[in-house]
């Protein structure tokens, strides 16, 4: 198993930077379109296109999902470390791994209800207010997609974290 997961690696650091890249051109389309609104209402010129708000938001859902799923791999999301300078440290990895696990499951929780929701009719049949051609599907992705990326990135951090745990070396594994 450790073994593998260091065969993949690769694949995880594309996927990283995949992620990253997919959130930078949604933060350049983010500030494109909120400049292009802003710049709207006081130029006569440049249009303010009524469905601005809603895709700034889309965006927006979309890039706080998917830096979740980075967060994860970078072990840069939100936890408590006030004690763990007092504790031990194969107490402090232990406890890091039992809240690994819980987020594992919610990543399966995100993916199952998320697709669940993504083919109820409230998403296939819903429209965006200012753009009825577009699905609600959209707003509603993130979710699954987020899901199956912290499946992904806290699969990594379980087996590291168990090596860490164990002291099992990558040369060992390899």
């Amino acid at each position: 198993m450790f073994k593998l997961l260091h065969k993949l690696r690769p694949l995880y650091d594309f996927t990283d930077k995949f992620i990253m890249f997919i959130c930078k051109l949604l933060l350049i389309a983010d500030v494109l379109i909120t400049s292009m609104a802003v710049a709207g209402r006081y130029i006569e010129w440049i249009p303010d296109p009524a469905w601005s708000e809603q895709m700034v938001l889309t965006f927006m859902c979309y890039m706080a999902m998917l830096s979740a799923t980075l967060a994860i791999r970078k072990r840069a999301h939100i936890r408590m470390t006030s004690f763990d300078i007092y504790l031990p440290k194969g107490l402090v990895n232990f406890l890091d791994l039992i809240s690994d696990i819980f987020v594992f499951a919610l990543g399966f929780v995100m993916l199952y209800y998320g697709i669940k929701v993504c083919n109820s009719p409230l998403a296939r049949f819903g429209r965006y207010e200012s753009l009825p051609q577009l699905s609600r599907v959209w707003m509603y992705l993130p979710i699954p997609v987020a899901g199956a990326g912290m499946v992904i990135f806290e699969l990594e951090q379980i087996i590291l974290r168990i090596e860490d745990l164990f002291g099992i070396k990558v040369e060992e594994a390899a």
